[in-house]
């Protein structure tokens, strides 16, 4: 078969645009939907049709793909989209559901007859501008041919995490990557914050453990955003980032693991969200340990 395919995109946010235009330039056919069509009419300047419904992006395409806000939100789009979906086609499905919900999502496609891929990225908009994300991937041998074209147009690498979507594998590594993520930017945060508290140049902080094993690229990347007031755009943002924690959160919880620090990191989300900072990079929950924001 040709590797040159027809994709829906469903959900044009700042993964799932960056998705479609990456799509795009791999030269497949580009079918793309977002409830708000305003958000998703950039991409026909890059040749990419824009949908009115779901139901109007699926028909007839060889893989759909989903990058919308949670699991519900995921089943409710496909759901709008059921009557146009072709038996046999496959589904990636690229939203951070959390375990329960990609249960509920592999029993949609298998009712639909789809080809069930649990498939969330790693990375944030400027990897996935750049077409740089890591794909984790978990579904059927049989069937890898039709959506590794995609993997690779949106990726620069995938993991392979089982060959059952519905066990949730891929959703799975991506909450215990999520979570090394989320500890280590409320981390930093709470450090710059502490800094400005006790009157200490942060930078003099970022200095002292420059080029150590208390070093980090991510420490200096998410400082950077803050002390340079460049939280907007948000590469990954506050709400979007309590709702992963609190999935964590929930995992943990349902396998037995207490998670102390990710119950903490979800809450300084909120608090950060709660100040007006929802739509800000996560780094914002910086913000979260005063009472009133601070200048950086």
């Amino acid at each position: 078969m040709t590797d040159k395919l027809s994709v829906s995109v469903l959900g044009t946010g700042i993964m799932g645009a960056a998705m479609a235009r990456n799509l795009a330039r791999a030269g497949h056919t580009v079918h793309a939907w977002n409830r708000t069509r305003a958000k998703a009419e950039p991409l026909a300047a890059e040749g990419v049709h824009i949908a009115d419904t779901p139901a109007q992006a699926v028909r007839d395409t060889d893989v759909v793909l989903t990058m919308l806000y949670d699991g519900p939100a995921a089943l409710d789009t496909m759901r709008e989209a059921a009557p146009a979906l072709r038996p046999g086609a496959a589904w990636v499905q690229s939203t951070t559901a959390g375990v329960e919900a990609v249960g509920d999502l592999a029993a949609f496609a298998r009712e639909h007859g789809l080809v069930f891929y649990d498939a969330p990225v790693l990375g944030t908009r400027q990897p996935a501008e750049a077409g740089q994300l890591t794909v984790l991937a978990a579904g059927p041998v049989e069937g890898r041919d039709t959506v590794t074209p995609v993997f690779d147009a949106i990726g620069a690498r995938t993991v392979w995490a089982g060959e059952d979507g519905a066990t949730g594998g891929a959703t799975r590594l991506k909450l215990v990557a999520n979570s090394w993520v989320l500890a280590v930017t409320a981390a930093a945060g709470e450090a710059l914050a502490l800094a400005k508290g006790l009157g200490i140049d942060p930078r003099g902080f970022l200095d002292l453990i420059a080029g150590g094993p208390l070093d980090m690229g991510y420490l200096h990347a998410k400082s950077g955003l803050v002390l340079e007031d460049r939280l907007t755009p948000p590469q990954f943002a506050v709400t979007t980032a309590a709702k992963d924690a609190r999935l964590i959160v929930e995992a943990g919880a349902d396998h037995g693991v207490r998670l102390d620090v990710a119950e903490a990191a979800a809450a300084r989300m909120e608090r950060a969200a709660a100040q007006g900072h929802g739509d800000e990079d996560m780094a914002a929950a910086y913000f979260a340990s005063f009472d009133e924001n601070p200048s950086a």
